[in-house]
């Protein structure tokens, strides 16, 4: 719209000077609309730049994201197909032997469908067609359903867990949805923390207009060059990627995409003593609830 302005403004000046003007300002009149014309294929120019540039960026966006998508499709298919094609061709005899088969071929379809539910599902909230509600939530509340369903992750595994909750911290939103940020923080500081004692902390603060949660490990943390880069879709960290644990690359980025469907932002701070990612939300005050 700015780039517009010259050509509006100079054309509106000629058009009054033509009305009301005689012959004495003709000379003024045709500078004038010399100076439109040329405004005019300035901002042509300029508007021309910028859709093209913009064209650009979203086309290698679009060719990033279908080829990180090919990349963590193709490899549990490959998985698959090579599984079956030793079933198929009965190159494995022993009962044993072929059940692990079986059990490998049941554990990289259930992840493609976790990866694919979890496509759906991102896509749904960044189209802003997932059907958040908009209630008043009790922050604990979130933590605790948090909590709920991070035991089934770390599930006869020994963690450390330290909770925080400010008491009566609420703020308007999606309960579920919320949780389901906060379990995915919990599950990847679990993942990721390769210590022999997993340490993670939730803690819940406010400030007058602010809520925080934040969870905090004792893993390796992230370097300070990738902390932008994790919230992206099917990013990893190089201290993801060599702890060798399963991932697609995909939870940071629902989280990041929840908090901001509910007006809120995410950030990580880290050390080589771990991480502490932080989900800062507007505070709901007690009238208002």
């Amino acid at each position: 719209m700015t780039a517009l302005l010259p050509t509006v403004l100079m054309t509106a000046i000629g058009i009054v000077l033509v009305a009301t003007g005689g012959s004495q300002s003709a000379s003024l009149v045709g500078g004038i609309l010399v100076l439109a014309f040329c405004a005019t294929a300035l901002t042509g120019y300029t508007v021309g730049t910028i859709f093209v540039t913009r064209g650009a960026a979203l086309a290698g966006v679009q060719n990033e994201f279908l080829s990180a998508v090919s990349h963590e499709l193709r490899t549990p298919l490959t998985s698959i197909r090579m599984f079956i094609d030793t079933l198929r061709e009965e190159r494995v005899q022993d009962p044993v032997e072929r059940q692990r088969c079986l059990t490998v071929i049941n554990q990289e379809l259930a992840r493609l469908d976790g990866m694919v539910g979890k496509l759906i599902e991102l896509s749904k909230i960044e189209s802003r067609h997932a059907a958040f509600e908009r209630r008043v939530v009790a922050v604990a509340d979130v933590v605790n359903d948090a909590l709920a369903a991070f035991e089934a992750v770390r599930f006869g595994s020994d963690v450390t867990l330290k909770v925080t909750v400010e008491p009566g911290l609420t703020v308007s939103g999606d309960r579920g949805a919320l949780a389901q940020a906060v379990s995915n923080l919990l599950s990847n500081a679990w993942k990721y923390t390769q210590a022999e004692e997993k340490r993670i902390t939730v803690d819940a603060t406010s400030d007058m207009d602010h809520v925080v949660i934040a969870v905090s490990d004792n893993g390796t943390g992230v370097p300070r060059a990738e902390q932008e880069a994790i919230f992206e879709k099917f990013r990893r960290g190089s201290a993801a990627a060599r702890s060798g644990a399963q991932g697609s690359g995909l939870g940071l980025a629902i989280v990041r995409a929840i908090v901001k469907a509910h007006r809120g932002r995410i950030d990580v701070r880290s050390t080589e003593s771990g991480a502490r990612f932080r989900i800062t939300l507007p505070r709901l005050r007690p009238e208002a609830a």
